[in-house]
């Protein structure tokens, strides 16, 4: 038997393993609890009918939404894949021009222009991942470094996008306390979108490409995987995810600039997020960043906006990593205590 065939035999035998054991796990499902809490999230705006200041909350949720979105989205390339990107937020910042300038130029909503500027962001995010996963490890993530600052000094710079100043858009002509509730139903949808397609990619022959790259991506290509093709397309779909929730956060904030979109902030919540809950897994993104926005409020309601914020978030992202080496969800299910509703994989 060649080396390719022994590879190949090792790679069906692990997956159908982990098949076989998450299957195990599920019987008798978490489906139906995701269903009444999806369902939950979706009935949730009704109660500012019943009067009193949801606004907050609401505006927390829909920013969670964004994050799970942003972070899902990630994980396809920096946790199925291994390649580790600091510069997401540069297809967060298309997505959010691509439709901020057609709604400024043309009156166009960016509930109808966020598919395309996902779909601007995922070829943009093809012809970077061209040029950049031609190198891999610390190479790559300075490389999405590199981007980013690249990306910060052309929207600077460009006039026609209103440059640093950046342009105001129209506001949603509706009343004040409803007005957050369109925006929080778009992005409820796009982060149920982002979190089928990881599921839908992690069980299939592309997820078990991209995993077996980042295990070994050497043995990967003897065993005839097209790690080049494989990677590319893990750095335009996770783009995708990416520059659509920017098109609808976009206009959310009224008005699109560059240090809305273009700061190191943006993409080192995508990052933590991710390794805090448990890159490489579908739950993962939604713990980390549940949990990093739980972490965040809790500090700015004792301590205000301040650096002790800062410090009190870091200060408990060591202590989970040194807990949970391998995130939150990747721990738990290695030691056999991951609970059930939260068993996607």
């Amino acid at each position: 038997m060649t080396d390719r065939q022994n590879i190949d035999t090792v790679l069906a035998e692990r997956d159908a393993y982990n098949a076989a054991l998450a299957g195990t796990r599920r019987r008798g499902g978490s489906w139906p609890a995701l269903l009444v809490i999806l369902a939950a999230l979706a009935l949730f705006p009704l109660v500012q009918l019943t009067g009193g200041n949801w606004n907050y909350p609401l505006h927390l949720m829909l920013y969670a939404f964004m994050y799970v979105a942003m972070t899902s989205g990630w994980n396809i390339l920096g946790g199925f894949a291994g390649y580790i990107s600091i510069g997401h937020n540069v297809f967060f910042c298309i997505g959010g021009y691509v439709s901020g300038m057609l709604l400024a130029s043309y009156g166009i909503s960016s509930f109808l222009t966020a598919p395309l500027a996902g779909v601007v962001a995922m070829a943009v995010g093809f012809c970077v991942g061209f040029i950049t996963l031609r190198v891999r490890g610390p190479a790559f993530i300075i490389s999405s470094i590199a981007l980013l600052m690249v990306a910060r000094i052309l929207f600077d710079n460009w006039d026609f996008v209103g440059g640093s100043n950046g342009i105001s858009l129209p506001r949603m002509e509706l009343p004040v306390q409803y007005v957050k509730i369109p925006y929080y139903y778009a992005m409820l949808v796009i982060a149920v979108a982002s979190l089928v397609a990881s599921y839908a990619i992690r069980h299939s022959k592309f997820g078990l490409g991209l995993r077996a790259i980042s295990q070994d991506e050497i043995k990967a290509e003897s065993a005839g995987i097209d790690t080049r093709f494989y990677k590319i397309l893990a750095f335009a779909i996770s783009a995708f995810f990416v520059g659509t929730a920017g098109a609808i956060w976009g206009e959310y904030m009224t008005y699109i600039r560059p240090n809305i979109f273009l700061i190191i902030l943006v993409a080192a919540n995508m990052v933590l997020m991710c390794i805090l809950g448990g890159k490489g897994t579908v739950a993962g993104p939604v713990v980390g960043t549940v949990l990093l926005i739980a972490f965040n409020e809790f500090f700015v309601s004792q301590f205000g906006a301040s650096q002790i914020n800062i410090l009190g978030t870091g200060i408990i992202m060591i202590l989970a990593l040194m807990f949970f080496p391998n995130g939150i969800v990747g721990t738990l299910r290695r030691r056999g205590r991951l609970p059930r509703i939260l068993d996607w994989d």
